[in-house]
């Protein structure tokens, strides 16, 4: 855990130096990345807030997500963890929103939708988006643990780019 806190300090300094806002929208971390981003001091600076948004209800409620983007694709899909990043980012204002889907284990997973399969998906502001599709090994908290360090590279590659 202490690399991901190195890791949020130095998202931190990036997003305070571009003057940049940051949104999560989580659901198989359950809040992991936004725990982690309120560890260091003065987040409160660029970090909004999140949404865990663990169940169907939720991430069509809070962030957006329709209904036929689930039913189609499945909550563990790059479609939704698109709109889970849009949702959070229009519903926040941030500068940008990352949004994190998957299945952590030991149970849920399929032939189709293995344990460890997760997408992830950063939007911005001026409607940039990009996702990323991971399979993880290990048990639960390393599917989480290496979801979360695929989410802070993200969000330090768009806070590098950020004007």
């Amino acid at each position: 855990m202490n690399d991901a806190l190195l890791l949020a300090r130095q998202i931190g300094e990036r997003l305070t130096a571009r003057q940049a806002t940051l949104a999560t929208a989580e659901s198989c971390t359950g809040g992991l990345i936004g725990h982690l981003i309120t560890e260091v001091a003065g987040s409160s600076a660029y970090y909004l807030g999140g949404i865990v948004a663990y169940s169907n209800d939720v991430k069509r409620s809070l962030l957006g997500v329709a209904e036929a983007t689930l039913l189609t694709h499945g909550a563990v899909s790059e479609p939704v963890a698109r709109a889970m990043a849009e949702g959070a980012l229009a519903r926040s204002g941030a500068y940008l929103a990352v949004s994190v889907t998957g299945i952590a284990g030991p149970g849920g997973g399929t032939a189709a939708k293995p344990v460890g399969l997760v997408h992830l998906a950063l939007a911005l502001r001026g409607g940039r988006i990009e996702a990323e599709r991971h399979l993880f090994a290990g048990d639960r908290a390393a599917v989480r643990a290496a979801s979360v360090a695929a989410a802070f590279a993200l969000i330090a590659r768009a806070a590098e780019a950020a004007p």
